[in-house]
């Protein structure tokens, strides 16, 4: 069996890209994912063929990976071992100055995704291409698989409602890899920036057992909390735990896999009403009642009791798993079970101060005003997402690079 090529497994081996780098001065976004075939990560790899790195980036969580929670800023650093700056864009700024742009000619762009909107690498590519049109530098995708496939869900963001986790009007889950995204952003945004983007070779986005993760590559977190497969899988809907005050997992070995914790809730009860609002949406994928004790973050030292997600085999089905509809589901369950319970959480979620964090997360309030009328069915939640998630690949399609 050949073995999935990253993008920079590509560029390493393609004496007519590395060529296209001498002579220019490069830049390399990074964070512990961005490894080779054999591990070694991108930055000592890229050094050791030769190429001239003059600076890295580190996106949210740094360049080390090391930063557990949302809001946790990393500085400014040197590298240890070659010496070069390595720029912080989750620490006094988000997106590059004129200063870290004027310290290459080229960046090359490789972040591990999670093929969802508010996963803030996707902000951080449309920052530096931005700030790569202003001052003419050359940006390059050494692209990496989306993990979650080809399925779109959720609603569009509604403009005007742009943060750090909602760059622009995309749905919840997007289908896109960052190279795809990037040729997104550019015809959106009307950039004049020299993109190019380093494919994968022999990525198969729609096809088993991996749908969208090569089985032949294994899994390194691109984040603390982003632990596995089934994580990244779920993740379109169980980040939306951050803008609640139930457990998304923190503080366990397995953060972000579970459709909520609580202390105050009877976790077989709000499966049991999931089931009966919306049985359809429960599809793809294992629920399994659970407790866990937080160590740190939402509910530590106290017993919760949840739900956790199993999309993984034997019980995952790709085309029926709907992460953001069983979320909002579990919402939804808890809501007619416990209506005074203190469900959203109000704090400065991402740098928004002014909106509650999970319409941040959202991109506007439809989902929020739907769990909470109590009028409201499953079919109206479906009414407005259907039109949003149908019109995204046709918006899409023309910058697909797998087919």
């Amino acid at each position: 069996m050949t073995q999935t090529l990253f993008g920079i497994d590509r560029l390493l081996s393609d004496p007519t890209l590395l060529d296209a780098l001498k002579g220019r001065r490069v830049a390399l976004v990074a964070h512990p994912a961005s490894a080779t075939c054999d591990l070694t990560h991108s930055l000592d790899a890229l050094i050791a063929a030769g190429v001239n790195v003059t600076s890295a980036f580190g996106p949210q969580h740094g360049l080390k990976g090391d930063k557990q929670d949302n809001m946790v800023e990393t500085a400014d650093e040197t590298d240890p071992t070659y010496g070069i700056p390595v720029f912080s864009l989750y620490g006094e700024v988000r997106r590059p100055t004129g200063q870290m742009m004027s310290s290459a000619d080229v960046f090359l762009f490789d972040l591990q995704d999670l093929g969802c909107r508010i996963y803030t690498f996707v902000t951080t590519l449309l920052y530096l291409l931005e700030e790569a049109a202003k001052s003419g530098k050359g940006v390059w995708v050494l692209d990496r698989p989306n993990p979650a496939g080809r399925p779109v869900e959720g609603t569009l963001l509604v403009p005007g409602q742009e943060s750090f986790v909602g760059a622009a009007p995309m749905p919840m889950r997007h289908g896109l890899t960052m190279g795809e995204m990037g040729r997104w952003f550019i015809d959106h945004f009307g950039l004049d920036v020299d993109y190019r983007v380093v494919e994968m070779d022999g990525w198969q986005p729609t096809s088993a057992p991996g749908f969208g993760w090569p089985t032949d590559r294994i899994w390194i977190n691109p984040s603390p909390n982003a632990a596995s497969l089934n994580m990244a899988r779920a993740y379109a809907g169980t980040v939306m735990l951050e803008g609640t005050t139930l457990s998304e997992g923190r503080g366990t070995t397995r953060p972000l896999e579970v459709l909520f914790g609580a202390p105050d809730v009877d976790a077989a009860a709000i499966h049991a009403e999931m089931r009966r609002i919306a049985p359809e949406w429960l599809g793809g994928c294992a629920i399994r009642e659970c407790w866990f004790t937080p160590t740190f973050h939402k509910h530590a030292g106290e017993l919760c009791h949840g739900l956790m997600i199993h999309a993984e085999r034997p019980f995952y089905d790709h085309a029926a798993f709907r992460p953001w509809r069983l979320q909002a589901l579990a919402f939804k369950a808890i809501r007619a079970l416990y209506p005074a319970y203190p469900l959203w959480r109000d704090f400065a979620y991402e740098y928004e101060f002014d909106r509650l964090a999970i319409d941040v997360i959202n991109g506007g309030p439809a989902l929020r005003q739907w769990v909470d009328d109590p009028t409201a069915d499953a079919g109206a939640l479906e009414a407005r997402a259907g039109p949003d998630e149908a019109a995204w690949p046709d918006a899409t399609a023309e910058f697909l690079l797998y087919r």
